[in-house]
């Protein structure tokens, strides 16, 4: 355990990141004025790349593109300016919260360097590999930041993750969310990423039982088939030269 009360998770030693969990509910300001000095810090040389998994108390936060429309209870839960891309978020108990602190100027396994576009593709592909380990089949969605879950009997399909990242410099902040047993009413007080006509779905919403911790250690496994020097994703991001 650190200073800061978090657990630090072994990593094999090859493998570029730090790995943390916090302990218990991270205030969200707290997490916020931690990941912008981390990554001040890495692009001055003086810490290394972060990957920070924490919890929240409950709360929404707003990206760049969030309208004031899209808060349907303003007075439900806290709300924070996050200075990330996307629309309104929930975070909150139950749901694994990734803060990615990286270096993008460096190759990350899979992922090229200086391609913001890759790195996203990359973010996308944690959570779908993360998400097989329970069987569970996430996917990406044309348009529609995120991984979706359809089902394939009622045509309907809900978000399972999200995703919301900001480059400073070419080192990345912010991250993905992976809703694992999160109260799915409390998305109610926002439209979540902006998309109205689809709902958020769980972990424990499609009968999968698994805890936190599980959770994490399907993370970490994903992780190192895409960034890292596991297994290569057979398909890559489609991307254009930034």
């Amino acid at each position: 355990m650190d200073a800061a009360g978090s657990i630090v998770c072994d990593a094999p030693e090859n493998a570029a990141p730090e790995w943390r969990i916090g302990e218990g509910l991270t205030p969200y300001a707290e997490a916020l004025a931690a990941m912008e000095a981390r990554a001040a810090a890495i692009r001055a040389g003086t810490a290394g790349e972060l990957v920070w998994l924490v919890e929240h108390p409950p709360l929404y936060t707003a990206g760049t593109s969030a309208r004031p429309d899209e808060l349907v209870d303003p007075s439900r839960f806290p709300t924070f300016r996050a200075g990330r891309g996307g629309h309104w978020t929930y975070h909150g108990p139950g749901q694994r919260t990734g803060y990615v602190m990286l270096d993008l100027i460096r190759p990350h396994g899979a992922i090229r360097p200086r391609d913001v576009r890759a790195f996203v593709w990359g973010l996308e592909e944690w959570l779908i590999r993360a998400l097989d380990r329970f069987n569970v089949r996430g996917e990406r969605r044309e348009g529609r930041i995120g991984i979706w879950v359809a089902d394939r009997t009622s045509g309907t399909e809900a978000k399972i993750g999200a995703l919301g990242v900001r480059v400073t410099r070419w080192v990345s902040w912010h991250g993905v969310a992976l809703n694992v047993d999160p109260d799915l009413g409390h998305f109610g007080g926002i439209v979540p990423c902006g998309i109205a006509e689809h709902g958020v779905t769980s972990l424990a919403a499609l009968g999968v039982t698994a805890t936190m911790a599980d959770a994490d250690l399907a993370l970490r496994a994903a992780w190192d088939e895409v960034f890292g020097q596991g297994e290569r994703p057979s398909t890559g991001p489609r991307s254009k030269a930034m």
